[in-house]
This record gives C-alpha cells, structure tokens and sequence, in this order.
C-alpha cells in the first residue's frame, strides 16, 4: 500500500506540473498518467495478493516447525519418537493384514472342487497355492483329516490361534505410543509450569513476561502430545477392525472346513 501511495503521489505532481507547463499537453498528459497509475495499482494489487497466497500456502506447516522447535527438543524428540515408531509399526501390519485378506468363499469352493475331484491331496495342493491365514487353517485341518474328523477340528482351531497371534503381532506396542505420547506432553506442561513459578519466586513478582514463555512451552508439549495420540489412534482402531474382520472369515472358513470333511468321509 505504501508503494501505491507513492506511485500516486508522484503521478499527481507530473499531472499538477504539466498542467502548469501548457495547456496543450495537459490535454494529453493526463491520460498517459491515468493509464500508467492504473498500471502500476494493478501491478501491485497483484504482487500482494500472490505474496498473501504464498504465506498461506506454506505459513501452517512453518508455523508447525517453529511451534515443534519452541516445546524444547527434550520432550518434543520423545514425541515425535512415538509418531515415528508407531506409525511404522501401523503401516506395517496395514500391509501384511491386506496380504492375508483372501475370499474365503472362493477358496471354500475350490478346496471343495479339489476334495471332490482329487481327494486330501488335491485340496491341500489348492491351500498350498493360497495365500493367508485361512488357506494355512485349511491346510492345518486336511493335513489331520485322515486320522478323524476330531483331530482335524483340533488342529484347525490350534492353528487358528496361532495365526490370530500374528495377525495381533506388535499391535500392542502401538496402544504404548498412544498412551505414552500425551502422558510425555502432560509431563512437559509439568515441568514448564514448575519452571515457570521458580522464574516468578527468583523475582520475587508476579510479572505475566516471566512466566509466559515457560507457560508456553508447556502447552505446546500437550498439545503435540495429543496430536500424535490422535493420528496413532486413528490407525489403531483400523488395525483392530481389520483384524476382527479376518478372525472372523477364519471362524467361518472353520466351521465351513468341518461340515466338508464331514460329507467327504460319509460319501466315502
């Protein structure tokens, strides 16, 4: 705005001395000034739209760094730890619970097939080719299926808890870091807070400058402790569905697996 007041400014004294200098030219001249004084307001408005749009654009994650770095880099770098672990560890089970998906149904109708029209073996051959936890309950279960229909019921629900261990593996470990991130940030507020009447008890005044950057400090650390509690949460709780969702295709895919072997025995 300031340039726009000087760019005016001296358009008007041009206009004001031209028309002093002769009358001629002051029926031309003001045009060109008008034209230039349009110009250049144009050209300003411009450059200070795009500058407000650039601090826009880029100001909230430069306002998230300079926030980060004023909690202090003791209890900060614990958080920004427990965001780091944790969501390496979701992103991990995100990847080996969508490789264990299978549809069930289709593999129930291609064991079926297989138990059929090949016997044991070619069942098993279909559950080795498969991929997931349920194709290895199936194989479990086959692989018993020739002593009885008990033994092969037992082996499959034997199996089938350890394949829900490793569905479940390390996700405890992400509930830790949702639980640990905003107890690290209260603690911070804490500490801030304790520092921050020593500050008021050295001085001997109660003057809300002393106390202000401590108090500050404090609560950047909740608040950072908070956000990452929020984020890990989120994969946590689609972690837990996923799991559930799979646990249950396995019951099922179970209960399917002994009503075959049932009526493959009885048609022999």
């Amino acid at each position: 705005m300031k340039k726009l007041f000087s760019i005016l400014a001296i358009s008007a004294f041009v206009f004001a001395g031209s028309m002093n200098a002769n009358a001629t030219a002051a029926q031309t001249l003001p045009t060109n000034v008008q034209a230039l004084v349009t110009a250049a307001t144009v050209t300003i408005i411009q450059e200070e739209e795009a500058a407000a749009a650039s601090e826009e654009s880029v100001g909230w994650h430069q306002n998230l760094k300079q926030r980060f770095i004023e909690g202090g880099p003791e209890f900060m770098g614990i958080v920004l730890l427990c965001l780091i672990l944790g969501l390496a560890i979701a992103i991990e089970r995100i990847i080996y619970l969508n490789l264990s998906t299978t549809n069930t149904q289709k593999l129930a109708e291609n064991v079926e097939d297989a138990l059929n029209s090949g016997g044991i073996e070619a069942a098993k051959e279909v559950c080795r080719n498969t991929k997931g936890p349920v194709a290895s309950i199936y194989y479990q279960g086959l692989d018993r299926a020739d002593e009885s229909i008990d033994a092969a019921e037992k082996a499959v629900i034997a199996y089938g808890g350890v394949q829900m261990g490793q569905l479940e593996k390390n996700v405890s470990w992400i509930s830790l870091f949702i639980a640990l991130a905003p107890m690290l940030g209260f603690m911070g507020t804490v500490i801030g807070m304790i520092l921050a009447f020593d500050k008021i008890e050295a001085a001997g005044d109660m003057n809300p400058s002393l106390v202000a950057g401590g108090i500050k400090v404090a609560l950047l650390t909740t608040v950072f402790g908070l956000i990452v509690a929020i984020i890990l949460q989120i994969f946590y709780n689609y972690i837990i569905a996923k799991i559930d969702s799979i646990v249950n295709s396995m019951e099922d895919a179970s209960i399917t697996l002994i009503d075959m072997l049932v009526d493959y025995k009885n048609k022999r």
